[in-house]
């Protein structure tokens, strides 16, 4: 699952804070024994062992239409090449910053659009 904060209220309800938020990410990855991607600022990777990561790659300009899309699509692409689950999140959510970082070094923040990161993943 890869939603964003106003999809992830939707999903499983509202929290008081960013720390109760992440809590309840958390437990629902382990109910559901499931992968919860929680897109934002330093997203955060919920598996279904408890854990949880945040990734230091990205930058606000890669909060534009269709970019969370591009996050899906490499991650079901790492899946299909037999990466498991939690390491296809992982490596997904990472390689996809590292590409929002570098459309925004070469095009700039104000013109990054979602397929940019698809010409930087490469």
């Amino acid at each position: 699952m890869t939603p964003h904060p106003k999809e992830f209220e939707r999903l499983f309800g509202k929290t008081s804070d960013n720390f109760a938020r992440n809590e309840l990410q958390r437990e629902m990855a382990q109910r559901y024994r499931t992968v919860i991607v929680l897109k934002g600022a330093y997203t955060a990777v919920a598996l279904p062992n408890g854990t949880c990561w945040f990734n230091s790659t990205g930058n606000p300009a890669m909060a534009t239409a269709g970019a969370g899309d591009v996050l899906t699509g490499i991650i079901t692409g790492l899946l299909a090449q037999g990466y498991a689950p939690a390491e296809a999140a992982l490596l997904g959510v990472w390689a996809h910053g590292c590409a929002g970082d570098r459309a925004v070094a070469s095009t700039g923040r104000k013109s990054l659009i979602a397929g940019d990161l698809v010409e930087w993943y490469r």
